[in-house]
């Protein structure tokens, strides 16, 4: 067989044979990576921190009144929601023992006087005598033993003045102590404020709450007047917080409405809870309350702004991998690659970038997408920016 009829033959199902190979392999290979760019852009990014665990709006002034001793309520002034003023009589238990101990006491104390006024009327009279026994003395119309017993009676007449004096001191005590008695059975609002919770009913027997034990209180009374955060915030950050920086405050309650303040105050000590992280509180006060109304026990986010620079090359913070690297397509062969980058300070939305990138380069944003990994074809998305 000579040549001709050879390249006839076998040319052409070489050819046929290469062209099946090449379209199984070109629809084969790997489709390229869609993948969402972000223009390297100038901004200002902040240094912040945010609490570890939801805050909560507290109010400056709360208190859950409990009587110092248990008894029946006898009389309940208030319902839960009722504004009440400063010294306005909340609850009070029946003490009608202590009432009649009391109008004994004052009876007593009624008797004293009275006592007071008959033996010191004497006592007056009997020194009076003395006198005049002394100055008939001097003249020698009396004895000198004579003198000596007027005297003596004066003195003694004084001295039970004295102490029927005394028993009126004594009676007043205990009246005074009746009072003190009947003041564990009350409670009175120690400030202006809204009556919050009320644990039992008009008959009811109310406990208090003793040490270690943590009874309900009868009352829970707060100032809706003055409100501010109370947050936690990872023991790792509390050195960098200090009172007077400013604050971003968030409200699961009013999402669209957010709010600015400052720190008013930094726990002196970490709290540790089982099964937690270590925190330190942290106190905000508003700037201006929100204009819906706050409510005590609303849960709240704070960031707080420890520093901040202006017009930097910025980054968005989720596109950064650990170890300070980005990802960029590159436009000539199409494939993503790795970029080492320098960075300054960051939030959770932005990182500046000292080193590595310039204004208008393309980073990948999208590293979740499956198949995003150094190496692989890529191509934008229409969502790039």
């Amino acid at each position: 067989m000579n040549t001709s009829i050879f390249l006839r033959r076998v040319l052409p199902a070489a050819l046929v044979i290469l062209l099946v190979i090449g379209g199984f392999v070109w629809s084969t290979r790997a489709k390229p990576v869609v993948v969402v760019l972000k223009t390297v852009d100038r901004g200002n990014v902040e240094s912040t921190v945010v609490n570890t665990r939801a805050g909560s709006v507290e109010a400056c002034l709360r208190t859950r009144l409990s009587t110092i001793m248990g008894g029946r309520i006898e009389f309940l002034g208030v319902k839960e929601g009722d504004k009440v003023k400063k010294g306005q009589l909340l609850l009070k238990l029946w003490n009608d023992d202590q009432k009649a101990q009391q109008t004994l006491a004052e009876a007593q104390r009624g008797s004293a006087v009275q006592r007071v006024k008959e033996v010191c009327t004497t006592a007056a009279s009997s020194l009076r005598e003395a006198e005049r026994q002394t100055s008939l003395r001097g003249r020698g119309f009396v004895s000198v033993a004579k003198e000596d017993a007027a005297r003596s009676e004066a003195d003694a007449r004084r001295a039970v003045c004295d102490t029927a004096r005394a028993d009126i001191v004594q009676a007043d005590a205990r009246i005074r102590v009746t009072r003190v008695e009947q003041g564990r059975m009350v409670l009175y609002a120690p400030f202006d404020g809204t009556v919050a919770k009320i644990v039992g009913e008009l008959g009811e027997y109310s406990t208090p709450s003793p040490p270690g034990v943590p009874t309900p209180p009868a009352i829970d009374l707060i100032d809706e007047s003055c409100l501010y955060i109370k947050a936690p915030m990872d023991e790792i950050d509390a050195p960098k917080i200090k009172a007077g920086l400013p604050v971003r405050v968030s409200l699961d309650a009013l999402p669209k409405q957010p709010l600015q303040g400052k720190v008013r105050r930094v726990a002196p000590y970490v709290s540790a809870v089982e099964k937690q992280a270590r925190t330190v509180d942290v106190e905000v006060d508003f700037d201006k309350p929100a204009s819906g109304g706050l409510l005590v026990g609303y849960s709240a986010d704070v960031e707080i702004v420890l520093g901040g620079h202006q017009n930097v090359l910025r980054v968005p913070t989720a596109a950064l991998i650990e170890g300070s690297r980005v990802m960029v397509l590159n436009a000539d062969s199409g494939k993503l690659e790795e970029r080492k980058v320098k960075t300054g300070i960051a939030n959770w939305e932005f990182t500046e970038i000292v080193e590595g990138l310039a204004e208008g380069e393309r980073i990948v944003i999208s590293l979740e997408r499956e198949g995003v990994k150094v190496g692989a074809r890529a191509t934008a998305d229409d969502k790039s920016k």
